[in-house]
């Protein structure tokens, strides 16, 4: 089947949001003279680890440790951080050059509506898809398929005549088991070689055209 619409992860893929966590929390350790253990930060689906990862520091600071203050503490940290923040390279290249071959456009994120929408906002790329599909409009995050699926239904395509997009293992085992073909961009916390059932492995977009890669 033709391909007619390119479906893409946001987190980690459309934009590096997995470094800004990532620091968010080692910043947050440091207030407390602590370092952050960084092994197995990332959860291998994607739910949100939010409060394990604030339980763990808990457990650390010990008595008298704030959550409320934390998490206020970190996220202002993360929102400076993401005020320079642009999208990952070569990514509005691609989006430019899907639009000019008449591909529909359309984001499977397992985040929120309102994290994707806004930080998409701000960078002006919003507009650029035809198709949101998030985390908190379906029962189950990636690797289950069911946000794929409903972006597949938002396009009125089988997932057949789409293409995915993905920086993480569980993304791709979604994207593929909503019958999607998928194109890995690993994230710069995981190994290439966990990418195994991706139909093609990129280390960037940069670079390469986007009709080179649908080839």
């Amino acid at each position: 089947m033709t391909i007619k619409a390119l479906v893409f992860d946001f987190d980690g893929l459309l934009m590096d949001t997995e470094t800004t966590l990532l620091e968010s929390w080692r910043y947050e350790w440091r207030q407390h003279g602590l370092e952050l253990d960084a092994t197995n930060f990332f959860a291998d689906h994607g739910g949100d680890v939010s409060e394990e990862r604030y339980l763990r520091l808990a457990q650390a600071v010990g008595e008298g440790y704030d959550r409320a203050t934390s998490h206020a503490r970190r996220t202002a940290y993360r929102n400076g951080l993401h005020r320079s923040l642009a999208p990952a390279p070569g990514i509005v290249a691609w989006l430019g050059e899907g639009a000019a071959l008449g591909l529909r456009l359309a984001v499977a994120s397992s985040s929120a509506t309102a994290w994707v929408t806004g930080n998409l906002s701000r960078v002006g790329l919003l507009d650029r898809f035809d198709v949101l599909a998030c985390g908190d409009e379906v029962a189950a995050h990636k690797p289950d398929p069911a946000v794929y699926e409903l972006a597949l239904h938002r396009l009125g395509l089988e997932g057949s005549a789409a293409v995915a997009f993905e920086d993480s293992p569980h993304g791709v085992a979604a994207a593929r088991a909503a019958g999607l073909r998928c194109v890995a961009i690993p994230n710069a916390y995981t190994p290439a070689s966990r990418f195994a059932d991706a139909d093609l492995v990129l280390t960037t977009a940069a670079g390469v055209s986007l009709s080179t890669v649908l080839g």
